[in-house]
């Protein structure tokens, strides 16, 4: 166990590093009286899910972790074209909702009570009118299609649902604050502040709840 912990807990921390790291650098404040520069910032962007994603992959076998390592890789790509192109990354983030979707889909809960379906059905609609009402604009609104899909198929998923789906449902809120800054609505310095830590967040407990799950089921040598 010890040595276990040891081997990959590693991997969680760099990126709780790198992701904290971004966030109070992002603004290209200066670290010991050098400034950050743009690449860097954007390597570590990416490098907060980037190094979930490695952690996943040294935590998991068989198809589901490798679908798992495939969402989180491109999510993390995604972050990182996001400060080059909203288009590039928004359609780096749509692909890896559909990986995800497809993970999900894979591992439906066998017995899921009205409510739970229920809730599952307003995040699958919500997501995508939420987007417009806050944007106003159809190719956002589309894209959150895909990142409806992805967090009902969470929320109803035998993965802990209180890991996974509700890091997909934080996931939506951090969405939910960059698509406020396209249309008129004005909720301050909540974007700024919020966005990231939602996201990464959101990001981390998916992650982790899902190696959990899979590593629960690998038989023991």
């Amino acid at each position: 166990m010890k040595p276990a912990l040891i081997e990959h807990r590693p991997w969680l921390l760099v990126s709780i590093i790198a992701a904290i790291a971004y966030y109070f650098l992002r603004d290209n404040q200066f670290a010991g009286g050098l400034p950050i520069g743009g690449v860097w910032l954007m390597l570590m962007k990416g490098a907060g899910v980037g190094f979930l994603a490695l952690y996943t992959w040294r935590r998991t076998t068989g198809v589901d972790g490798v679908i798992l390592v495939v969402a989180l890789a491109l999510s993390a790509a995604a972050d990182i074209a996001l400060e080059l192109s909203l288009e590039a990354g928004g359609a780096l983030l749509a692909a890896s909702h559909v990986v995800a979707l497809g993970l999900y889909l894979r591992n439906r809960r066998t017995s899921t009570s009205s409510s739970q379906k229920l809730l599952g059905a307003a995040l699958l609609v919500a997501a995508p009118a939420i987007t417009y009402l806050l944007s106003g604009d159809l190719l956002l609104t589309l894209y959150a299609v895909t990142l409806g899909a992805m967090a009902a198929a969470a929320w109803t998923s035998r993965f802990p649902r209180y890991r996974v789906g509700i890091g997909a449902v934080l996931f939506v809120a951090s969405d939910w604050l960059i698509f406020s800054e396209f249309g008129t609505f004005d909720l301050g310095v909540l974007p700024e502040m919020l966005i990231w830590p939602l996201y990464y967040a959101g990001q981390f407990m998916i992650a982790t709840g899902v190696v959990q799950t899979l590593r629960g089921e690998r038989p023991k040598k």
